[in-house]
């Protein structure tokens, strides 16, 4: 009978006059301990280091799996001068073929069999950690630092922050699972060169349906009625006059229990189509809509009478949330938009004379990099108010501090120069800034043939109740004052 202690010293032998099976022993040993360590760190949420998990399942688990691969083809298909004899095929074959002979090799079938459920063991636990890991927001956003940290750091801040990216980029479906994959090899391939886009350019036409990401979420057909916004805003004076916009945002509704799709949302009712053509990649220039009734007629509305420069190419794409909400995450303020909500929130002293001019003119200047921003807008805060104001600077030092501090915020969350981001990068569709958003249909100038038009009559989607107002006197009937 064979001896277990024989079959090891066989199992080493053979290891030993393999080259290849050597080598694969030495990676698998080395791995082993460091990727037990590792993936138990993971389970248990221990270690919250992006480049730890990337190191883990990006270079030693292949290694470890590599290793195996080399020790297998070593033993049987790369052995040394001397076959090792309990390895070989001609051993097994004779033991095997004759059945009072079986209890000679059982313990060599019981060795492979255990050596062979512990490695399947460790690639099934390294298969669910790394793939848990590469679903991760650290994996996302922080890995290539970098590249990713204007998108990383405006997703933190956004209203989405507490959903995973793979929720919106990646979704269920093996279909956008593999396609996600695949350009995610890209994308490292493209860091690693440094042959990335800078600015990175909105994936636009990489996104999955809006149905399928933002509807999970947020159902069209239940939204209804109407919505009161007030948007605060800072005028450029001494005392940064806060004034106010209250709008009545006709929000609208799919349709919902047999009611009528109306307002807003009315575009992405299921018995409204709405498609439209496009001319550029960035789907501003809207030269054709077409709007599909449920009895199947078709409204066609084109502008410039539907002539489409022959060099333009025309996209068409059917109308889903993000035509509107094509920035729900990745938020980029206007230099208003961020010194106002640094403002309002306080980050910024509202008392300080004129910090909302000063602030403006520092934050739209061109700058570097982030610490020459930081530098300058330091500087130039502190010596104009020791010019203009020297008993803010006197008597009132650290409330300038505060308000150097928000200045340089509201840059820095917006603007990145070393990938090329200013403030006029990334627009949001979202309302009708610069003649764009909804603009880009609603313009008077998208045409039937009977002459029939996309209105572009402000109150079709809210009714403004006050414009940039001191203390509205429409906010105080409301609160019975």
């Amino acid at each position: 009978m064979t001896k277990f202690s024989q079959i090891i010293k066989a199992f080493v032998n053979g290891i030993a006059k393999s080259k290849v099976a050597l080598i694969g022993a030495t990676m698998t040993t080395a791995a082993f301990p460091v990727l037990l360590a590792g993936v138990l760190l993971e389970l248990f949420n221990v270690v919250h280091n992006q480049y730890f998990g990337f190191v883990l399942y990006m270079f030693i688990a292949p290694a470890f799996i590599l290793g195996l691969i080399l020790i297998f083809l070593g033993l049987f298909f790369f052995k040394g001068k001397e076959d090792v004899s309990v390895f070989t095929h001609e051993y097994l074959s004779e033991k095997l073929s004759v059945p009072e002979n079986f209890n000679k090799v059982r313990k060599l079938i019981f060795l492979a069999t255990s050596l062979t459920f512990i490695n399947l063991f460790v690639i099934v636990m390294l298969g669910y950690t790394g793939y848990h890991y590469t679903e991760s927001n650290e994996f996302c956003g922080q890995l290539c630092h970098s590249v990713m940290e204007p998108e990383y750091s405006t997703y933190s801040n956004s209203p989405h922050s507490r959903v995973k990216c793979v929720e919106c980029h990646i979704g269920s479906g093996a279909q956008w699972f593999v396609k996600s994959k695949l350009s995610g090899t890209r994308q490292l391939f493209a860091v690693v060169a440094k042959s990335y886009a800078t600015p990175i350019e909105t994936p636009v036409h990489g996104l999955r349906p809006a149905r399928d990401t933002c509807e999970e979420c947020h159902r069209p057909e239940l939204f209804h009625g109407d919505k009161l916004y007030i948007k605060d805003k800072f005028l450029s004076d001494e005392a940064n006059t806060h004034v106010q916009t209250v709008l009545l945002l006709k929000v609208g509704s799919g349709g919902y229990q047999g009611s009528q799709a109306h307002g807003i949302h009315w575009h992405v009712a299921e018995e409204n189509r709405i498609t439209y053509t496009h001319s550029d990649w960035e789907r501003e220039e809207i030269n054709q809509v077409v709007l599909t009734k449920p009895d199947g007629t078709q409204v066609v509305f084109d502008k410039h009478g539907g002539d489409v420069p022959i060099e333009d190419q025309v996209y068409t794409r059917e109308m889903d949330c993000v035509d509107c909400h094509n920035r729900p995450t990745h938020i980029y303020k206007t230099p208003d938009e961020a010194l106002d909500e640094k403002l309002m929130l306080g980050a910024i002293p509202q008392e300080l004379p004129f910090i909302k001019k000063i602030g403006y003119e520092l934050i739209t200047r061109d700058y570097e990099s982030h610490e020459t921003a930081r530098n300058q807008i330091a500087t130039e805060l502190r010596g104009w108010y020791k010019i203009k104001y020297p008993e803010v600077v006197g008597n009132n030092m650290p409330l300038l501090e505060q308000a150097i501090t928000g200045v340089q915020a509201a840059y820095v969350e917006n603007v990145w120069p070393s990938m090329k981001i200013d403030w006029n990068t990334y627009p949001s569709l979202r309302g009708h800034h610069n003649e764009s958003g909804c603009f880009r249909c609603h313009d008077d100038e998208h045409e039937t043939t009977s002459g029939e038009t996309i209105s572009m009559d402000c109150e079709a989607c809210h009714i403004i109740l006050a414009e940039d107002e001191r203390d509205p006197q429409i906010l105080k009937v409301m609160q019975g004052i």
